[in-house]
């Protein structure tokens, strides 16, 4: 019964076209001209290397992905830069050994006196450059607003007050100052300044290109400072609250000339080849006890601290 159906079916398609198609042609009607789309034959994409695959040679990706119709990206191997300030500092002051004036009669007083004339030549026409971009620099003022840049730059480094430190340092010597700070405390106190700061050097050097020129100033500061650190467990590491110290310190501070609104930042300290060496760091460690069953106290004052064991080294 479902063949004859089917046979009857097929047999009605077919006089159908071709009754349309005798229409159409009795019509004359004539359809568009297609449009014709190209279409990609070939899927051409980048099979990553499959996982697990250790120790095997997988030959050359950038030649595989080259063959499967990917360009690699061209690989720039740049640092980026910031031009706010430099990366160090330019023809840096060399302070006399034991901040006193020789004898010019002697070889090395006639020395040092030949190297401070070249050097204080060269400050002024770095001077000279610098009052071309700040009409207000004077060397008598700059030197006590130096010393003003130092003490909120500490006293914000005291408070981790890192808006306002960020503002009074540069970027170099932001991590300088903050580097190992971490789970620890300062204090910080300015007591007097023994003699007046002045300015010692200065330069303006430039970077990247000719015209983008730094200012740099170096200002001699004498005075009586406190210093004390303490630990994440609150025992004292270095210094002391109580006990002033008298500390000499050449600074160097620095502004972008050519920007409107920058600003005289501190950048960085001369230590010189003759200072005294610094104080040890007292470091707070893990003295090992007994080991105690469950119920069993500490007796503190009976207990002796074991001594390590001698252990046979050579050089």
């Amino acid at each position: 019964m479902a063949m004859p159906m089917r046979r009857a079916l097929g047999a009605l398609r077919r006089t159908t076209c071709s009754s349309l198609k005798n229409a159409e042609t009795s019509l004359d009607v004539q359809h568009p001209i297609p449009l014709f789309l190209p279409v990609r034959t070939k899927k051409r994409y980048f099979i990553p290397p499959a996982v697990g695959i250790k120790g095997k040679s997988e030959g050359n990706p950038e030649a595989k992905a080259r063959a499967a119709g990917i360009v690699f990206r061209q690989q720039y191997f740049e640092r980026p830069i910031n031009i706010a300030c430099t990366a160090g500092i330019f023809d840096p002051y060399i302070p006399p050994e034991g901040d006193a004036r020789l004898s010019t009669l002697s070889k090395d007083g006639l020395k040092q006196r030949t190297e401070q004339i070249r050097q204080s030549a060269a400050s002024q026409l770095a001077i000279r450059k610098i009052k071309e971009h700040d009409s207000a620099f004077t060397t008598k003022d700059f030197a006590e607003k130096a010393q003003e840049i130092f003490i909120e730059a500490h006293h914000a480094l005291t408070q981790f007050n890192k808006q306002k430190l960020h503002s009074l340092v540069t970027e170099r010597c932001y991590p300088e100052m903050t580097r190992g700070n971490r789970y620890k405390t300062i204090s910080w106190r300015f007591v007097e300044s023994l003699e007046p700061p002045r300015v010692v050097h200065a330069r303006c050097p430039d970077m990247v290109s000719k015209g983008n020129l730094y200012g740099q100033v170096t200002v001699r500061m004498h005075s009586k400072q406190t210093l004390a650190v303490y630990d994440r467990f609150g025992r004292l590491m270095l210094g002391s609250e109580e006990q002033p110290k008298d500390v000499l310190e050449y600074l160097v501070i620095e502004r972008h000339l050519i920007n409107p609104y920058g600003q005289w930042r501190l950048h960085g300290k001369i230590v010189p080849s003759w200072a005294p060496a610094k104080d040890p760091i007292i470091k707070t460690v893990m003295i090992p006890g007994p080991k105690l069953k469950p119920g069993q106290e500490f007796d503190a004052l009976n207990y002796e601290v074991p001594k390590p064991e001698a252990v046979q080294w050579s050089k």
